[in-house]
């Protein structure tokens, strides 16, 4: 089964997003933050990665760069989950590693339809 890494710092956002991502087949894991995603992702090795880009302590921008530099992680796709809307922002994402990108609040169908894209 797929496994997908959830990360967010909203714990509600996260329990909701968890289930909707079940409910699309795939399975789950959690992290609260950057750090935790990364040590999730070390010892889990997701399939694909949803990641918040602003999280407290070590922000998804971080810890993108950081799994990109790992062997174990580097190919990982990384999905970004912003509230930054800039075209500006939006290229940023991709340039520090980010696969894409998806701006909140987001539809369902279009969340799917990017997990889909990004899954080899």
């Amino acid at each position: 089964m797929t496994k997908i890494l959830l990360v967010d710092d909203n714990p509600d956002l996260r329990r909701t997003l968890q289930v909707l991502i079940t409910w699309m087949g795939f399975e789950t894991i959690t992290a609260a933050d950057g750090k935790e995603a990364v040590e999730r992702s070390l010892a889990e090795k997701p399939d694909l990665i949803l990641m918040d880009f602003v999280m407290p302590a070590m922000d998804g921008g971080e810890a993108t760069r950081i799994l990109r530099l790992s062997p174990n992680t580097k190919d990982i796709p990384i999905l970004a989950m912003t509230a930054l809307y800039r075209r500006l922002e939006l290229q940023h994402c991709i340039d520090i590693g980010f696969n894409d990108y998806i701006v909140k609040p987001f539809p369902i169908n279009e969340l799917q339809r990017k997990i889909k894209a990004l899954i080899p």
